[in-house]
């Protein structure tokens, strides 16, 4: 029987390229992957939560996988909250503040899984205790009201390594944006210290705000623990006292007007009893103290109580009442080192004036300038100047 031949069937090239693309897709170098990863979460399963261990000097960190961030709330064990943020897409979130050593978080997490529903968990995490601290001590003293050349004043405890660090978390508002800058200087004690001082005086009434948030900074070998927060107002008056040590005079200047000129004596010429020049600022009314020239190196010249003393540096330059001197006074410079007048103007220019007031001396035979860290020099550079000594320049 003849034998029927079975003819091949062709298939049209096009048909197998359709029928091979069906089957497979094929990815180029212009079509990235897309993987659906929904598909291997069950609908309604809950979001796996992590959160990171905190570190000392680092942010808190959540994330969430197989869902979305609800709610994060961080506290430590005294009920401050560590506020935070949720990144795009609601899977992570990270603390605005750095956790601090010794410190003790909860962490309460409200988290939202595929289908929607919430879980909540919460953790707790205790962190090491530093093994050094860092303090400050600021100046001038909370809620005080101060003349206009008074510099906002930080004196640290240990030394500051992480000077930029530092500085950022150093926040100055005034009523009435007063240009200003920090400058880190060495404190006449050799501890590290940094003030802010605007760019001219301060105008009267200015009320000024600092900021310290420290708490979690590492200074650069020791830590701080705390945060810190100081106010202080500028008087309503602006006062400046000139010293003319070659005219043996001092002059009171209120709001622009000179308002009383009094004689008096200042340091003696040629050695070691003589006055600071430039810009000194009125540090503390001290009132009746001891002065004993062996405290700053004059030996045995003199022990005394003196009325109406006026700290204007660390070094021990005062202003103050000198009745022994009655006879030098608007004649010739005859102290050892001090601004001395009668006890009756001593009294008046007690009363008059404030922390924070300007002593703008000049004289030809002084033992130099006010440098910044004895007491508050800061006004003796130029404004370039003191801006190139801040760290975030």
């Amino acid at each position: 029987m003849p034998h029927s031949r079975v003819r091949p069937v062709r298939i049209p090239l096009f048909l197998l390229t359709a029928v091979t693309l069906t089957a497979c897709s094929v990815v180029t170098d212009d079509e990235p992957t897309k993987v659906d990863h929904r598909a291997a979460v069950p609908d309604g399963a809950p979001a796996k939560v992590r959160v990171t261990p905190p570190a000392a000097g680092r942010p808190v960190t959540v994330t969430a996988s197989g869902g979305t961030l609800a709610r994060v709330k961080v506290v430590d064990a005294k009920g401050a909250e560590l506020v935070g943020r949720t990144g795009a897409g609601g899977a992570s979130w990270t603390s605005d503040r750095k956790a601090a050593p010794g410190a003790s978080y909860t962490v309460e997490v409200v988290s939202r899984g595929t289908g929607g529903k919430e879980t909540t968990s919460r953790s707790t995490h205790a962190l090491p205790e530093a093994d050094e601290v860092n303090k400050l001590t600021l100046a001038p003293g909370k809620n005080s009201v101060v003349g206009v050349a008074q510099p906002l004043s930080i004196v640290f405890d240990r030394p500051v390594k992480n000077k930029a660090d530092v500085e950022r978390q150093l926040k100055v508002t005034t009523s009435n944006r007063t240009e200003g800058s920090w400058g880190w200087i060495e404190d006449y004690t050799g501890k590290d210290r940094a003030d802010w001082r605007p760019k001219e005086y301060w105008k009267p009434g200015t009320k000024v705000t600092l900021d310290a948030t420290l708490n979690g900074t590492d200074s650069g070998g020791s830590w701080f623990v705390r945060d810190y927060r100081t106010g202080f107002t500028v008087d309503s008056a602006a006062r400046i006292v000139k010293v003319d040590l070659d005219g043996k005079k001092l002059s009171v200047v209120r709001d622009g007007r000179t308002v009383s000129t009094i004689p008096v004596s200042g340091g003696t010429p040629g050695g070691d009893k003589r006055s600071w020049r430039g810009t000194a600022v009125l540090m503390a009314k001290e009132g009746t103290i001891n002065m004993n020239s062996e405290t700053v190196g004059l030996g045995d010249a003199y022990d005394k109580m003196v009325d109406y003393s006026m700290r204007l540096t660390w070094s021990g330059m005062y202003a103050h009442a000198a009745p022994w001197n009655a006879r030098w006074f608007g004649v010739a410079n005859k102290s050892s080192g001090c601004i001395g007048m009668s006890k009756e103007q001593a009294s008046a220019l007690f009363s008059a004036l404030r922390p924070g007031d300007p002593f703008e001396i000049k004289g030809e035979d002084t033992k130099g300038t006010v440098a910044e860290g004895n007491g508050y020099g800061a006004w003796n550079v130029s404004w370039e100047q003191w801006r190139e000594k801040s760290a975030v320049r």
